[in-house]
């Protein structure tokens, strides 16, 4: 996730701790998809510009950029963090989202991958550009087990207190 919300770098060409990684044309998205593997099998999936998730190898979701915010795992939920500026620094605003709002985002996410899940296996997708280290990246697998982990969110992430 960029520092700053202008437009991301080319993920293909700058994105290179994800080993694996592929950009596609996807019927009824405006622009294109790009999906990124690490080398310890954590998947990333940018829909363009937002939304952007992050799981770790076994699935869970990790992180998101979603909506202008940005969403952390606090375990058994998610905290919805948006950056207040001032000309001297930046401070993440941090609220959790209650259950009603975690499930409606998890749907939402949900009915994002199952299609591009379907779409990979329709091969309906085009592929505009991919990197490879050459061993097989099974993306659809990686997406699925995205939409079907349990649980679906990983551990708190470490925070930085001073």
């Amino acid at each position: 996730m960029a520092r700053n919300e202008s437009d991301r770098e080319d993920l293909i060409r700058e994105a290179t701790a994800m080993r694996n990684r592929v950009e596609w044309q996807v019927p009824g998205e405006f622009e294109p998809v790009f999906a990124g593997i690490r080398s310890d099998g954590s998947l990333s999936v940018y829909f363009g510009q937002d939304p952007v998730y992050q799981f770790t190898p076994s699935g869970q979701l990790r992180r998101a950029y979603a909506d202008g915010f940005l969403f952390r795992t606090q375990g058994e939920g998610l905290a919805r963090l948006s950056r207040d500026r001032s000309p001297d620094e930046t401070v993440l605003a941090r609220s959790d989202l209650n259950p009603e709002e975690l499930s409606q985002f998890l749907a939402r996410m949900d009915d994002r991958l199952t299609r591009l899940s379907e779409s990979i296996a329709d091969s309906s997708v085009i592929q505009l550009r991919s990197v490879s280290d050459g061993k097989s990246a099974d993306y659809q697998s990686l997406i699925e087990l995205a939409i079907n982990a349990s649980p679906r969110l990983a551990p708190a992430m470490p925070t930085r207190r001073q």
